[in-house]
């Protein structure tokens, strides 16, 4: 193996730090040092947080949106798309089907849908609360009151990704988005007392290996509790429609570079690096993740959610999705984590109310 490489690696695993330049060096490094890369993350993985894996249940409960981002296949301007919202009852009740099947987190996602206003959320968090699960909500930009209500009704965890770190590049891709007020969202969640969830792209037309350095690097500044990393795939129905896709390969090293920085911070394994690679959770599995959010929308809506095509395994109902996750994992010899999954971080282990 390379000197250098080898050096870097045994620092990132003692210290868990890494210059810009030492992160671009194994990010265009192939293997062997890929492998090496991807037993120092696993390595780190279950020095810090263990061999259990954390079962998130999600629910994509509408496809509506008003962004028009480059990439998304919920974009507004998408007419090609069947769009379609779910009652609270219904959301409700997917949830319900969930814990029956051992889920003790629910993920509400959707594209950024106003109809469903502050007060409708707090009602249905302070609802699946009483089932006894932890609540993460990836519902895009909203307000500081909005925030702040959600997370009083009782909401443990928000996912809103940055997708880039590069302020060009990520206002070329989100047209009538804005950088810092991404940025600004991600202060509030954390000011708030969320678990924050951030997490980027792999892949994106334009995108350099120093960009993705600072994807990892704003990371480890923002100190996330989630960091949910997968390759971009261009949806047709978009501007990005005739896109190169992000590999699976990159996206491997970018998870198992995010644990070496991250020791302590919770990494699925991705829908979107499964549908690169069939074989793509159970290799992030190996490589540094240590959760994975499975998708437990009723059927009728499943296909309706097309960030990105031909998305693993739409069809398939919940209670397959869990036998079959189960016996991945068992071939693994990695256990199903029996508690919420809270971050390791002292500040976040209470119990789930």
């Amino acid at each position: 193996m390379n000197s250098r490489i080898q050096q870097i690696l045994g620092k990132a695993v003692e210290k868990n730090i890494l210059s810009k330049g030492e992160i671009i060096a194994v990010l265009l490094c192939e293997s062997p040092h890929n492998d090496a890369l991807f037993r120092a993350a696993d390595l780190v993985r279950k020095r810090h947080v263990g061999d259990a894996v954390h079962l998130r249940g999600i629910i994509e409960f509408s496809n509506y949106c008003r962004r028009n981002c480059r990439y998304c296949g919920l974009r507004c301007a998408n007419k090609d798309l069947q769009r379609y919202r779910m009652t609270p009852d219904a959301i409700y009740q997917a949830a319900l089907d969930a814990v029956a099947l051992g889920y003790r987190t629910i993920v509400l996602q959707s594209g950024e849908d106003l109809f469903y206003d502050a007060d409708t959320i707090a009602a249905l968090v302070r609802r699946l609360k009483k089932l006894g699960v932890a609540v993460t909500l990836s519902l895009g930009e909203r307000t500081y009151e909005e925030y702040r209500l959600w997370r009083k009704a009782g909401a443990d965890r928000y996912l809103l990704k940055h997708e880039t770190a590069d302020p060009i590049l990520y206002q070329k891709l989100h047209p009538d988005g804005n950088y810092a007020d991404r940025l600004n969202c991600l202060s509030w969640l954390r000011e708030l007392g969320y678990q924050v969830g951030s997490g980027c792209m792999v892949g994106l037309p334009g995108q350099t290996p120093e960009m993705l350095a600072d994807d990892l690097l704003l990371l480890k500044e923002l100190d996330v509790e989630m960091a949910g990393i997968g390759p971009f795939i261009p949806h047709p129905s978009t501007p990005l429609a005739e896109a190169t896709a992000g590999t699976a390969e990159m996206t491997l090293k970018m998870v198992a570079l995010a644990r070496l920085l991250l020791p302590l911070a919770h990494l699925p394994a991705t829908t979107a690096l499964a549908t690169v690679d069939g074989d793509g959770r159970a290799k992030a599995l190996c490589s540094g993740a240590n959760v994975v959010m499975l998708n437990v929308t009723p059927l009728e809506y499943r296909t309706f959610y097309e960030i990105y095509p031909q998305k693993e395994r739409a069809d398939k109902a919940p209670v397959t999705g869990r036998r079959q996750f189960d016996k991945m994992l068992a071939a693994l010899g990695r256990p199903v984590a029996q508690d919420a999954g809270h971050s390791p971080k002292s500040e976040f282990q209470q119990a789930v109310s």
